[in-house]
């Protein structure tokens, strides 16, 4: 595909608004119901849920330096309250859906919301945050009555809307999400909209060979990650067919929907191959054609364009799939990176490394071999927080991503360890598990927790009992303190299973420094099929 026409940044917003009229009557999304049926949506009646919220926020003051929050699932009103505060010139801040009352508060206060858009089911938490912020339902009786007011307003001056949209400079805030820190809370990312056309514009020329401007996508990526956020803004530049449904969903669907795009977190590459397996069988018990027949029956055949992203997919996988006749292409980033560095090209590709970098970036490797990037996506710094974007970037401004990598022969960058201490989950969530460890220091049945779960379905623990708690009662104890912790984190947070090592930890052992401080990457190194046993 030809991409030349779409790479000029513009504010995401635009490729909406700019393409009605060739698009207005097709369908933009379609959308799964409880029923089984898919509710189609044209890009025309999108285009005008942007345009009206735009109106409704603009009449009610809101503009460039203002946050506005969307905090619930996917939906096509999702999509349009964002695109619609961008379009009003303000600054779209998503919360993740499973944050609870504290999180969401932490980043209401932090961004100094007013108004949010919300999901009847993160009502709750939106009330506990105990915050007086202006609430609009995304499912309810109060989105239609404020569409139908914007609309009514953009009726009697579209040119409202157009002069307030021709106005956002590039330079513009025009996103600001929330990522986990390795301790403390999370960290607010203004991104601009330069920051992420160049970026989006570096991935539609890397990608260009498998795209195409009538393809489907399955679309469940949640758009509070920035994952799911570019796979939205992909669709709306290159003119996809969403097909939109749950997570929970994904499996069942994909054969009816018949896909061309797929992007996911390693997560559901794994489900796939499991899943051929199961109809199938192995590479040892079947022949190849069988196994293909079988991956196109799964996915409905016309997959063509692959890509993992969130956490690090298994070299054995991306093999397997590729026996299947598709080559998954995986790439590596941040959020605060906008969020792309590097991808594996379909015409040039590693399946032992994340990519080459973007032609927009530069990437070296500090002395002790940190991945360090510059460039016009890399972000300015965080929100209010001086003291953290000094850490961030070196002298001569240089973004320290905390990544240990090397770079092969031939350019190709791959990923060697971690600097920072943050699980990247199979599902694509960042988790500081500093965070979770740390609820449980005043609990007096508990001497330690260490928490596990990179590139896994779910976290698991080692605990250390306290000496105090008798043999009989240790389990019991532990199950207690998890549970009451548990109920203070998202669920993607939670702590699924336990064990109980009866081995101290100790300076001797290696596994503390002198000063006593954890060194989680020996603790997991010491235990690790003892951890790797909880997920059998």
């Amino acid at each position: 595909m030809d991409v030349e026409h779409l790479v000029t940044p513009r504010p995401a917003p635009c490729a909406v608004l700019d393409h009605v009229a060739t698009r207005g009557d097709r369908v933009r999304f379609r959308v799964r119901q409880p029923d089984g049926s898919w509710l189609p949506v044209t890009w025309r009646a999108f285009a005008q849920q942007i345009r009206a919220v735009a109106a409704g926020l603009i009449g009610r003051g809101i503009g460039r330096g203002d946050c506005v929050a969307v905090f619930g699932t996917n939906s096509v009103a999702w999509a349009a309250a964002a695109l619609g505060v961008q379009a009003a010139g303000a600054t779209m801040v998503p919360i993740y859906p499973a944050s609870t009352g504290e999180a969401a508060r932490y980043v209401l206060e932090h961004a100094e919301v007013t108004t949010a858009f919300v999901s009847t089911a993160q009502r709750p938490a939106l009330t506990a945050a105990g915050l007086d912020v202006r609430a609009i339902g995304l499912d309810d009786g109060t989105w239609a009555d404020f569409v139908a007011g914007g609309e009514h307003s953009d009726r009697l001056d579209p040119s409202v809307v157009d002069r307030r949209v021709a106005s956002i400079a590039l330079d513009d805030v025009g996103l600001m999400l929330y990522t986990s820190g390795t301790s403390g809370p999370p960290k607010g990312v203004p991104l601009s909209h330069a920051n992420v056309g160049i970026n989006g514009a570096d991935w539609l020329r890397s990608n260009a060979p498998l795209l195409a401007p009538d393809d489907r996508d399955l679309l469940w990526l949640p758009f509070s990650h920035i994952f799911g956020w570019g796979e939205l803004c992909s669709g709306n530049i290159i003119g996809w067919e969403s097909w939109m449904c749950s997570p929970a969903e994904v499996m069942t669907v994909f054969p009816e929907v018949a896909p061309h795009v797929f992007l996911s977190v390693p997560a559901y590459w794994e489900k796939l191959t499991r899943a051929v397996d199961a109809a199938a069988g192995t590479d040892a018990t079947a022949d190849r054609e069988t196994r293909r027949a079988s991956f196109r029956a799964i996915t409905g055949g016309n997959l063509r364009f692959a890509l993992s992203g969130g956490a690090g997919l298994k070299r054995e996988i991306k093999e397997q799939l590729k026996e299947l006749g598709l080559v998954v292409m995986e790439g590596y980033g941040l959020t605060e990176t906008s969020p792309t560095l590097t991808l594996n090209r379909p015409d040039r590709y590693r399946f032992d490394s994340v990519g080459l970098p973007l032609p927009s970036l530069e990437l070296k490797l500090a002395d002790d071999g940190e991945i360090l990037a510059r460039g016009p996506s890399v972000f300015r710094g965080y929100h209010k927080d001086p003291d953290a974007t000094a850490r961030a970037f070196t002298a001569d401004g240089w973004f320290q991503t905390g990544d240990v990598g090397r770079f092969t022969d031939d350019g190709f960058l791959q990923i060697v360890d971690r600097k920072k201490d943050i699980l990247v989950t199979a599902g694509g969530k960042n988790v500081p598990p500093v965070n979770i460890e740390a609820r449980f220091v005043n609990d007096p049945a508990i001497e330690r927790v260490v928490v596990y779960g990179d590139a896994r379905p779910y976290l698991v623990a080692a605990v250390w009992v306290a000496p105090s708690v008798a043999a009989p009662e240790r389990a019991a104890a532990v199950a207690a303190a998890v549970e009451r912790v548990n109920a203070q984190l998202a669920k993607f947070e939670t702590i699924k299973k336990f064990w109980i090592c009866d081995e101290a930890l100790t300076v001797e052992s290696g596994l503390l420094t002198t000063s006593l401080k954890l060194r989680r990457k020996a603790v997991y190194d010491r235990y690790r099929d003892r951890f790797e046993s909880l997920y059998s």
